[in-house]
């Protein structure tokens, strides 16, 4: 019987870490470890972890010293013995038959990834509302994923069921405080894999005020450091690229939110946006990109 290897990354959200847990040991298939990596949560994160190990032996414990989201999904991973990986961040849920309907097709199908869709919820996973994007099939493609990411679409990566094998050869970016699933996602279809799309909803996203993504600062912050990432890793071709969509977006985004006032042309915001477009027109989108960087650094 197939093994899969659950990784569950929690830093301070002891209080979630119940529900989810609880998630898994509901699953219908039952070949399952779960591998709690406690971050250096100074909260009840071991107390609540060290309940659920004497509940069910199919639980493991890690505590590490603080290190991100990044780093502990990579503790997880050195030590997860399974032929599939899925992913729960401690304060999200999996639906009962997540782990079923996911082995089932992607052995049938011989994929490296298996994506299903989502719902949100706030304290009650039974009051889900809808999610922040509807996710499609036509998503999964490389090109979309390194275009459109968070202009039409993001994937929670509870919504991905894989192959071990793929983790043979990546880790999360530590440098990375946030978007570092992006990356993920971007390594895994930059070689056309073969996929699977379960249009179901298979997991639950929470939304609450302590949520990481609800930080408008941090994921700013990390936006910028991950486009620097990209710099380094991607060809010049599909970097210029992903400049000229995302300095598109933001422009046109500056434009709609000035309209909505009077005296248009007389707003910074509406003469930045045109200046970025004028320059990044002049010098190009990779010089623009430079200069951006020199201020940033």
């Amino acid at each position: 019987m197939t093994k899969v290897s659950i990784i569950v990354p929690c830093y301070n959200q002891a209080q979630y870490l119940p529900e989810a847990l609880q998630s898994v040991l509901d699953q219908t298939y039952s070949n399952w470890e779960c591998i709690i990596v406690n971050d250096g949560s100074p909260d009840d994160t071991d107390k609540v972890a060290q309940e659920w190990l004497r509940k069910d032996p199919r639980f493991k414990y890690i505590y590490k010293e603080n290190g991100g989201l990044s780093s502990a999904r990579n503790a997880g991973i050195e030590i997860a013995e399974g032929e599939f990986m899925q992913f729960l961040d401690s304060d999200d849920i999996l639906v009962s038959n997540k782990l079923e309907l996911s082995l089932t097709n992607i052995i049938r199908e011989n994929a490296l990834i298996v994506v299903s869709n989502f719902r949100m919820f706030t304290n009650d996973c039974d009051e889900s509302t809808e999610p922040f994007c509807v996710l499609k099939a036509e998503y999964l493609n490389y090109e979309n994923i390194l275009l459109n990411w968070d202009i039409q679409f993001s994937i929670p990566i509870h919504c991905g069921f894989f192959k071990k094998s793929f983790f043979d050869v990546f880790r999360f970016p530590i440098e990375l405080k946030a978007k570092e699933d992006w990356m993920m996602w971007i390594s895994i279809f930059e070689n056309n894999p073969k996929s699977i799309f379960i249009d179901e909803v298979l997991v639950g996203y929470r939304l609450h005020q302590a949520s990481m993504t609800k930080d408008k600062k941090i994921m700013e912050t990390n936006y910028f450091a991950s486009l620097i990432y990209l710099k380094n890793r991607l060809k010049d071709s599909d970097f210029e690229k992903l400049l000229t969509k995302k300095i598109s977006f933001l422009n046109d985004k500056i434009i709609y939110n000035e309209l909505k006032f009077q005296n248009i042309k007389n707003s910074n915001s509406y003469k930045l946006g045109f200046k970025i477009r004028d320059l990044s027109d002049k010098i190009g989108i990779l010089d623009l990109f430079k200069l951006i960087v020199k201020k940033y650094k």
